[in-house]
């Protein structure tokens, strides 16, 4: 019988049929092969014996948080306490992109901003508008709207305020909460396990925070393509990686700031530390 994994807990896979869920084991034979199974997998089930006997194809999945078969990815970034992390935001879009995961960003804390710092932080989130759709934590009414009949991903930044954002989309959830450690500039951690939670007429994977992607199973080349500005400013190299090449049509957009420096300085970051190529190669 089909169904689809809610959670994973040690070794045991919450598996939901229906309005049912039956805890289930995994055949030794995955461990063998070391596909083992994520949540959001969708997964054929020996009722009888409560042995998942085999994970259907996936669409797509993440590695970090580990799920599968995403539609839309919330990404949520605290702008104070943790200040905003574009480099971050960037990593996480570019490895949503490269899934095929519909990228959405909500902003946080708004409110902790001074006038200045708002005026500076504005620009970013204007540009980032051009990109992506754009929310607020306080605009609840239409992020409600976003849920529907979709399988979405929270992810974001530990202390960026998910957990909260999910308790006022949906009081009924409950989730626990954490302080802001002043010390380290980041919350600790309230989220245990990355888990389905049904909401809002569609489902949500609520998983844990986290502040690092890691990007070895990426090319060069795929994360060049997951930054979707760049594509407005074809280049007239061939295969040009935005990098030394004087010529380069996106390198000429960021001097006149049409892509802004920061999306540009993070792309050479993520290039540079976060794929299989090595960037002195360039």
């Amino acid at each position: 019988m089909e169904g689809l994994i809610i959670k994973i807990l040690s070794d045991k896979c919450y598996v939901k049929f229906d309005k049912e869920v039956i805890i289930c084991g995994i055949r030794g034979l995955f461990r063998m092969h070391k596909l083992l199974p994520l949540v959001g997998d969708k997964v054929l089930v020996d009722l009888n014996k409560k042995v998942i006997v085999k994970i259907l194809p996936r669409k797509n999945q993440i590695k970090r948080p580990e799920v599968a078969n995403i539609t839309q990815g919330l990404v949520v970034a605290s702008l104070k306490e943790p200040d905003l992390d574009t480099n971050l935001i960037d990593k996480i879009l570019v490895e949503l992109e490269y899934n095929r995961i519909k990228p959405i960003i909500c902003f946080t804390k708004k409110d902790l901003l001074s006038e200045d710092e708002w005026k500076n932080i504005k620009k970013i989130i204007d540009y980032y508008q051009t990109l992506y759709p754009v929310y607020y934590n306080d605009d609840l009414e239409n992020l409600k709207k976003i849920f529907k009949k979709e399988i979405t991903v929270f992810v974001g930044q530990t202390g960026s305020g998910k957990s909260s954002l999910l308790n006022k989309l949906d009081s009924s959830l409950e989730l626990k909460t954490g302080e802001i450690s002043l010390a380290l500039g980041r919350g600790r951690h309230t989220t245990r396990h990355a888990e389905i939670i049904e909401i809002l007429d569609g489902m949500l994977l609520d998983t844990p925070g986290f502040s690092a992607l890691e990007f070895s199973d990426m090319m060069q080349k795929e994360i060049r393509d997951a930054f979707i500005d760049f594509s407005n400013y074809p280049c007239p190299f061939r295969d040009c990686m935005h990098i030394k090449e004087e010529e380069c049509a996106v390198k000429k957009a960021v001097k006149e700031g049409k892509i802004m420096e920061f999306r540009y300085q993070n792309y050479l970051d993520i290039v540079k530390f976060g794929s299989k190529e090595e960037y002195k190669r360039r």
